[in-house]
């Protein structure tokens, strides 16, 4: 028979946990949260997530992790993995399955964004938890970009409500592998119609901006560059090897005669008589 297992006040280990209710996946959350791992926190482990939700053909990533390695950069390693640079990563979060093999049940439990997977991995016998990624309801969002790419005319993203302003910038510039900073640049809610347009806050939320818009508007969003902002850095040019042939004929220029010296500009040559043959012969 199961037991009700108490964490006592003074003992915050992430250790501890409660079998009583479906509420456990809040105290696993949040006693996660609050509890000190110490010189545990940079041990490092394995976890196994299933990912299918990313693409059909994906059963499962191992992943080598710490015991502080928090649920929000496990899904970013995840994007990062199968090079996913478009994907939201608001729209994903993990979930942890915990199975008592003896009774038969299973558990479900929702990890926040600060929890901590190998930690929590760590409170069951080994094969008794399971992590899935899974994923948030989302919606589309048509942003016009062409300030960051002159080539691109708009951009197409599935994002969550909960994807501010600044990071829906962030996804773009990771998109076409731009080094600018967000703070460069600022979205905007444009309305041709009606002449109107407005700047964005950076914690504004995109996707919910969007669904108060009339359903026969012609409102759209729009990437600027910051007026104020200072043009990013020119790129600075690799020096050029000692062996460069450039550079070896500008030095083989400098040392031969003037009447001989090598010219960059191509001139066509005189053309001579050989005084044998008499034949038109082209000299260089």
């Amino acid at each position: 028979m199961l037991k009700h297992v108490a964490v006592s006040p003074h003992r915050a280990r992430a250790d501890s946990v409660s079998l009583a209710s479906s509420g456990s996946c809040c105290s696993l959350g949040s006693l996660d949260q609050r509890s000190d791992l110490g010189p545990l926190a940079g041990r490092t482990t394995t976890i196994k997530v299933y990912a299918r939700c990313l693409r059909p053909d994906i059963e499962y990533k191992t992943l080598s992790v710490t015991w502080g390695t928090r649920a929000r950069e496990v899904v970013g390693t995840l994007l990062g993995k199968f090079r996913m640079r478009h994907r939201d990563p608001r729209l994903f979060y993990l979930s942890m399955e915990v199975s008592v093999r003896a009774a038969g049940l299973r558990t479900a439990l929702v990890l926040d964004d600060d929890a901590r997977p190998a930690a929590l991995q760590a409170c069951h016998p080994k094969g008794y938890s399971k992590f899935s990624l899974q994923m948030r309801p989302g919606g589309l969002v048509k942003i016009y970009d062409s300030a960051l790419m002159s080539s691109s005319q708009y951009k197409s993203l599935l994002i969550s409500e909960r994807t501010s302003a600044d990071e829906l910038i962030a996804i773009l510039l990771n998109c076409y592998d731009c080094r600018e900073g967000v703070e460069r640049f600022s979205l905007y809610e444009v309305c041709a119609s009606q002449e109107y347009e407005r700047k964005l806050h950076p914690d504004d939320l995109p996707l919910l901006v969007q669904r108060a818009w009339p359903s026969d508007t012609d409102c759209h969003y729009r990437v600027r560059r910051n007026p104020r902002a200072p043009p990013p850095p020119p790129r600075a040019l690799p020096p050029a090897p000692a062996d460069d042939p450039a550079r070896a004929l500008s030095a083989l220029s400098l040392e031969a005669d003037d009447r001989q010296r090598y010219s960059p500009v191509y001139k066509f040559p005189s053309i001579g008589y050989c005084k044998e043959s008499k034949n038109d012969y082209l000299y260089i």
